[in-house]
């Protein structure tokens, strides 16, 4: 008989200085039943992360890393795991009590499943976060032996995905850093014939942290990371419209403006890692950003 006592989706979280809302998100994670295994990778944190977690919560498995890795972190993260599936949660967000047993049973019932994107839910008020509309309307529909819409999208701090899937797509890129790094591994997934699918019966919670970056900053990465993705993976024609459009872009905005300039920084880096998407996926790439 299954251990139902044993949770066969792991918990990864990565953080940074959020020692508050860290504390918070694990215990809301150790009220869960069953308890998953909770794996911490602390980026280079210099407050009291890591002290916190040894003292306060000597189940969880820390990760204590010697610089800011950016989202990498959660490839750590999944290393250190030995469950099937592995959830993110950011260290301001946790899981609904019941949510990652859902995700478990589409996954065993659904092999071409790789991903589920689990409806968020905001703030004390539990209101429905934007991004949930925007998935459940997926314009890719969905097929008998999937749970859900196929997207082609998700939120990091919000997924659940198949260990053996996220390892074939190599995980998140680490020259992404942060900002937008969840639509580069989207598209790996689609890539190698796994399926991401939204669950709306699956949920998170997000309490988003008040300790966050400058908007700008924030800005600049995510116009960075977008040209990136695109340029590591899109065709051609997408490559020049995209590209064209921040340059116009930046003739007026600081933001387009710095991030045209990182990009180009690393032009034959990029070229050297470029491999072109399947025809299938790239149609379901124009079909979800025509809508």
């Amino acid at each position: 008989m299954p251990d139902t006592t044993r949770s066969p989706v792991s918990v990864v979280v990565a953080t940074r200085d959020r020692v508050g809302e860290l504390r918070r998100t694990l215990n809301r994670l150790g009220s869960l039943e069953p308890r998953p295994p909770v794996v911490v990778v602390d980026n280079a944190s210099e407050d009291e992360t890591a002290e916190t977690v040894r003292t306060e919560f000597p189940d969880v498995t820390l990760v204590r890393l010697g610089r800011n890795i950016g989202c990498a972190a959660r490839n750590t993260g999944v290393a250190y795991t030995n469950t099937p599936y592995v959830a993110f949660s950011d260290d301001d967000s946790w899981w609904a009590p019941g949510a990652l047993e859902r995700a478990a049973d589409a996954f065993e019932a659904h092999p071409r499943l790789g991903l589920v994107a689990a409806a968020i839910l905001v703030g004390d008020e539990e209101r429905a976060d934007p991004v949930n509309r925007k998935l459940l309307e997926s314009p890719l529909g969905s097929a008998d032996d999937l749970p859900g819409p196929r997207v082609m999208g998700f939120l990091a701090c919000a997924c659940v995905v198949r260990r053996t899937a996220f390892t074939q797509a190599g995980g998140f890129d680490p020259l992404l850093f942060f900002g937008g790094e969840e639509t580069l591994l989207a598209q790996d997934l689609a890539a190698r014939g796994w399926e991401l699918c939204h669950m709306p019966q699956v949920h998170a919670h997000h309490h988003p942290s008040e300790a966050r970056p400058p908007s700008k900053w924030r800005h600049t990465l995510e116009e960075r990371n977008a040209l990136w993705t695109v340029w590591l993976r899109r065709r051609p024609r997408v490559v020049l419209t995209r590209t064209a459009r921040t340059a116009v872009n930046a003739l007026g905005d600081t933001c387009s403006r710095r991030a045209l300039r990182a990009a180009t920084a690393v032009v034959p880096q990029i070229l050297a890692a470029r491999r072109r998407l399947p025809a299938a996926v790239e149609r379901d790439l124009t079909l979800v950003e025509r809508t």
